[in-house]
């Protein structure tokens, strides 16, 4: 385990009675409500100083109650130090009002419209996408890219055309581990990270292979593709939890990155455990 404190890029805490989640119907046993004090007690020794909550594809209608929701949250675990909420980016200017809406309200830093599951890989190369990210600079607010690695050529294009934008890949761009493939995803992580708006999170890697048969052998690779790409000061750890615990628990995946960044020096480390993620979502905690 870290000798530090760190910093949690990627929480996930949710409730159906309180707000509606369409997809939990057939999440098998996520369709519960996971709160501040489960994932505490799921961090078991990991010492977690700050955590950023991702939005969770609530329904869209209630993007603003959920932003509200976390805040109540948060006033018991006041670690939940930012929230990253949706927007429908792909309104374009009309999508304005939403964020001025969002900015105004407190922890908010950030935005993600989810892709991922879009037939059309080139989604987020629309005109209204484009514009939408573009517009998330004006309010001083960040991007969080969530895709699998089928959309990660058309990504790279969207980053490059929004260089105002602050970016931060999610989950190394969910490459396809359980089926073994590399590339093209290595060669674009690379390309992606040519991009000097965008950082990447260290999270997620585990879901990406098969849940009930991996091993570290597997992760490996990827992880020192994704540190290779973008290098200690422009990656972040993420636990991506509850959604991480179909295949991991935070512990072990600590220990799976521990072994990862062994190599760095403990400034590095820390940048890669608190820094990068105080840096991009502003948090104004000292690495």
């Amino acid at each position: 385990m870290p000798d530090f404190p760190i910093i949690d890029s990627h929480l996930h805490i949710w409730n159906p009675d309180a707000l509606d989640y369409p997809w939990l119907a057939a999440a098998g046993k996520l369709n519960r409500a996971y709160l501040p004090a489960d994932y505490r007690a799921a961090c078991g020794a990991v010492e977690v100083e700050a955590m950023v909550f991702l939005e969770c594809d609530a329904h869209p209608d209630q993007a603003f109650d959920e932003a509200h929701w976390v805040l109540q949250q948060a006033r018991t675990d006041p670690r939940i130090a930012a929230l990253v909420c949706f927007a429908p980016l792909e309104q374009g200017d009309a999508v304005r009002g939403h964020l001025e809406k969002l900015a105004g309200i407190e922890k908010v830093v950030g935005v993600r419209r989810i892709y991922q599951d879009e037939p059309d890989t080139s989604f987020c190369l629309q005109p209204g996408f484009i514009e939408g990210v573009k517009a998330l600079a004006e309010f001083g607010l960040s991007f969080d890219m969530c895709i699998k690695h089928p959309h990660l050529k058309a990504s790279i294009e969207l980053a490059s055309l929004c260089p105002d934008t602050r970016i931060v890949l999610d989950h190394i761009g969910k490459p396809g581990i359980e089926a073994g493939l590399m590339e093209p995803w290595r060669t674009q992580m690379a390309e992606l990270a040519a991009c000097e708006n965008v950082v990447c999170k260290l999270s997620g890697v585990a879901t990406e292979a098969d849940h009930d048969h991996w091993d570290r052998a597997d992760l490996r690779p990827y992880i020192d593709v994704a540190l290779d790409a973008f290098g200690p000061d422009r990656i972040m750890f993420g636990s991506d939890w509850p959604v991480a615990t179909m295949a991991i628990e935070p512990p072990e995946w600590v220990s799976v990155v521990d072994e990862a960044v062994a190599h760095y020096s403990e400034a590095e480390r820390r940048s890669i455990y608190r820094g990068t993620a105080s840096r991009f979502y502003k948090l104004g905690i000292e690495a």
